[in-house]
This record gives structure tokens, sequence and C-alpha cells, in this order.
């Protein structure tokens, strides 16, 4: 087997989209030969650092974003439910503090842990309305994902450091320098040459690029109806 194709995933659980991206990647990494390096960076950073307007800025994307996020729930079975007021919980609230955490996190516990801790911040902002803001919503989601309440502690601790608050700040640059302007991005390294693709409607294309197949958002079930045939 060729060597594994490195693919980085930079998000924010702020982000809804790059909740979609986040599954699918997870999905496919058994599927596609690819090594997932999860990226978890400040969305705000990026939207500032490249002169990008969030999407509640525009109101008739703002609209559409709505009907579209409640199409894609479906097709990628992601259980999305928008909060009841988007505005203040992703512009006013935002994630600084989130992200902080989820970086304090991924230094401890490494991918396999900040996997987790990321998906149940995503089901609290977008899928049960809840805060991702506070110690407390940090520390039920941490202890969700299967952390003790001694680790909680520690990563509360740690994510005030300046430490983790300039590593954020460093993966944040690090989208911004490969051409970031939003969330999901994802950047392919294929040849030695660092490809990037931006939002969840890019699959197909990165797979072609990657020499892989696209079987849809949910490849478990492509691969079960193939088994039957």
């Amino acid at each position: 087997m060729t060597s594994k194709k490195v693919i980085e995933l930079f998000y924010d659980v702020v982000s809804p989209y790059s909740w979609l991206a986040f599954e699918v990647m997870c999905r496919y990494r058994t599927v596609w030969n690819i090594d997932l390096k999860l990226r978890p960076a400040f969305l705000g950073g990026v939207m500032q650092g490249a002169g990008n307007k969030p999407p509640g800025m525009v109101p008739n994307k703002f609209l559409y974003m709505n009907k579209d996020l409640a199409r894609l729930a479906e097709y990628f079975n992601v259980p999305l439910h928008p909060p009841s007021d988007p505005v203040e919980a992703m512009f006013n609230k935002g994630s600084l503090n989130a992200m902080r955490f989820v970086k304090a996190v991924q230094e401890t516990g490494g991918d396999q842990q900040v996997e987790k801790v990321s998906r149940e911040l995503w089901r609290r902002i977008w899928s049960q309305d809840k805060d991702i803001t506070q110690p407390t919503s940090l520390a039920e989601a941490a202890q969700k994902a299967g952390l003790g309440r001694s680790e909680v502690e520690e990563l509360q601790k740690l994510c005030t450091t300046q430490e983790i608050k300039d590593k954020l700040k460093r993966s944040t640059q690090d989208a911004l320098e490969y051409g970031a302007f939003g969330f999901p991005m994802m950047v392919c390294h294929i040849n030695g040459k660092a490809e990037m693709f931006f939002g969840s409607d890019r699959f197909e294309v990165m797979a072609h690029c990657l020499g892989e197949k696209w079987h849809g958002p949910q490849p478990v079930r492509f691969e079960m109806s193939s088994a039957k045939l």
C-alpha cells in the first residue's frame, strides 16, 4: 500500500458547516488511504485576517443558510439544529474560550480525545441550543466525551495559559497562510504539494485529487449496499 496522504482539517465548533466536514472526514479516515490531522483554530481570527464577512452580515445569505442546514443535516446524517438565537450564539458569544479549551484537550490527549470533545461541543451549540462559552459548559461537554473530573479541572487551568493561547493563534495563522478565508478548510498534501479545499461540498473533487473514490457522506451505507450485490 502506498504511504498515506496527509489531510489537515481546520475547524471551529461555532461553524455548522465545519461539523459536517468533520464528520465526513472522520468517516473517511478508514475508507481512504489518508492520515487525518485535526487542526482546531479560531474562525473569528481567520475571518478578520482574511477580511471576510460572516453569513449573518448578509441577510439573504443568512436566510438561505438556515434552509440549507436543514437539508444538509438529513443528507449528512448529522443532528444539526440551529440555536434559537444564532446571532447571539455565533457572533456575540463566539467560540474563543471553546477553541482554547479544545486546543488544550489536543495538547494533553491528542486527536482521539479532541475528536470526542469537539463533537460534544458541536452537539451543545448546534443540536441542543446550549452554551459553549462558560467553564461549566465546557466541563459538561468534556465529561460527556469521557474525561474525568480531575482531567477537566486541569484542562480548564491549561486553556487560560499563554502557551495554549499562542498555540491556538499559531493554528489560526497556519490556516491563513494556506489561504483560508473561512471554515471548514482542508489541506491535502499530495505529491509534496498542498491543495486547499474550502467548505463541506468539495469532497468529490478532493477524492479525485487524492486518487480515491467518493461514496457519499455515509460510506458505511455504501459498503453495506455493495456487499448485498
